[in-house]
């Protein structure tokens, strides 16, 4: 069925359910499914639509060059890491990332974390195979478990709620943080650069950290506001929006608000396997007010640049759609300006933002699978490049990272390598920068932003 042919008037949370719907669950027990949906549908709303309303206005203004976009966090959160500690870790490097960014940008950094729902991954197949044993494939703790058994990998609607649960933890604890001054980050050893002393750009790193250092001593002495003692450092969530039931039943109408809201996050996006303009992901994300984005790749040609305005977008507003493309270092230079191209004869005006990670997966000979940083940073440089060379400029940057030190990706400073990576790999799905990596990704970022900008 395509969407275009329906009107906007027939959409509901629920409409989705007369499209195809790829990557959903089967579950062995509707009933049950339904009385946790039923359940979700009556708890309290994980973010707010005023919260909505203004990473919307914001978003608009990235699109016109006026902020750039940091969206970053774990590729699947896992129940087990809903702890002070990682929470907490994941907060420290989303804002040193950001000062650092806003040293480079010249311009506010909007801060959209993967947290507090991103429960759910999409898989490239339905079933997994050890041993001879098929059982099916591990889809995010929103829906089973990652441990090879049968009983584990059963979906399990209980884990929505679960899910709901961990996601409010979350985010209440991010709030709390924020409000009590976690944000001061103007002691010298709250930013960790031990490993700078590897890097041949030690000099540079150190003197973009005193440049924040100097400017927020001057917020505190000049301005008389502490770093860290505002409410104003705004945090926003974001998480794919895959488990459509799920996303539906945090969908609702809101007080002196037209239309309807997603209110289990700020900003849902789809991927590049649900991102069909006449499927069923495409159909729930059309209907709400929250700003959305669509995960593209190669292949992507005019007609289906038209299809996802046209039925995300249809009075091509600003802050209303991102575009965030993934196309790999080795392919971004022949695929993303024909793109830029297709959406600009289509009138659109989408935030565009560069994931530097999925288009980068290697699969080592052990079968482990890793990125190169040097990859990750390759694609960014290109995507400024290329967005500066075409007339526009690049919105925003997406990353999976952790606070954490893990060894799931090689190079950086510290030149990571292959055997490194069974020392720390805790990812159950796509591997992630670790504190360092992503650091060092943001110095490179600011670098280079400064450079665009002389």
């Amino acid at each position: 069925m395509n969407t275009e042919a329906v009107s906007p008037l027939a959409w509901s949370p629920d409409s989705w359910g007369g499209f195809p719907a790829g990557q959903q669950p089967v579950y062995s027990d509707p009933a049950a499914l339904e009385r946790a949906l039923a359940e979700l549908r009556q708890l309290p709303p994980l973010v707010t639509s005023w919260e909505v309303i203004s990473l919307r206005e914001q978003l608009a203004d990235a699109a016109a060059g006026r902020r750039f976009v940091l969206q970053g966090g774990d590729c699947a959160e896992r129940f087990v890491d809903c702890t002070s500690t990682r929470i907490a870790n994941l907060l420290k490097i989303l804002l040193q990332m950001s000062l650092v960014l806003v040293v480079g940008a010249q311009r506010p950094v909007i801060r959209v974390g993967r947290f507090g729902g991103q429960y759910a991954k999409p898989r490239s197949s339905n079933f997994e195979t050890r041993d001879g044993i098929e059982l099916p494939a591990y889809r995010g703790d929103l829906i089973n478990g990652a441990e090879f058994s049968a009983e584990a990998r059963a979906a399990d609607p209980g884990r929505l709620l679960r899910g709901y649960g961990h996601a409010a933890l979350t985010l209440n604890f991010i709030r709390a943080l924020v409000k009590g001054g976690f944000a001061d980050l103007h002691h010298p050893e709250y930013f960790d650069l031990d490993w700078v002393s590897d890097s041949p750009l030690a000099h540079e790193y150190h003197r973009t950290v005193e440049v924040i250092r100097e400017s927020l001593r001057f917020m505190e002495n000049v301005l008389d506001v502490r770093a860290g003692e505002t409410d104003r450092i705004d945090f926003f969530a974001s998480h794919e929006a895959l488990h459509l039931g799920y996303e539906a039943a945090q969908t609702r109408h809101v007080p002196r608000r037209p239309g309807w809201f997603n209110l289990s996050t700020h900003f849902p996006w789809i991927g590049r396997r649900t991102n069909e303009a006449g499927g069923a992901h495409m159909e729930y994300l059309r209907g709400i007010e929250n700003p959305v984005g669509i995960k593209v790749g190669p292949g992507c040609d005019r007609e289906t640049a038209k299809r996802w305005l046209d039925v995300l977008d249809p009075r091509r507003q600003p802050g209303r759609l991102a575009l965030i493309h993934r196309f790999g270092a080795d392919r971004i230079a022949d695929a993303l300006p024909a793109l830029v191209e297709a959406v600009r004869a289509e009138g659109g005006a989408p935030v565009w933002i560069c994931d530097g990670m999925h288009g980068n997966t290697r699969v080592t000979q052990d079968g482990i699978r890793t990125r190169r940083f040097e990859d990750v940073y390759s694609e960014v440089e290109q995507a400024f490049d290329i967005h500066h060379a075409m007339g526009g400029r690049l919105g925003g940057v997406h990353f999976e990272l952790t606070g954490e030190n893990v060894t799931e990706c090689t190079g950086g400073a510290r030149g990571q390598s292959q055997t490194d990576l069974r020392r720390a790999y805790e990812s159950d799905v796509d591997p992630r920068l670790n504190y360092e990596q992503s650091l060092e990704l943001a110095f490179l970022i600011a670098r280079k932003m400064k450079q665009e900008a002389c």
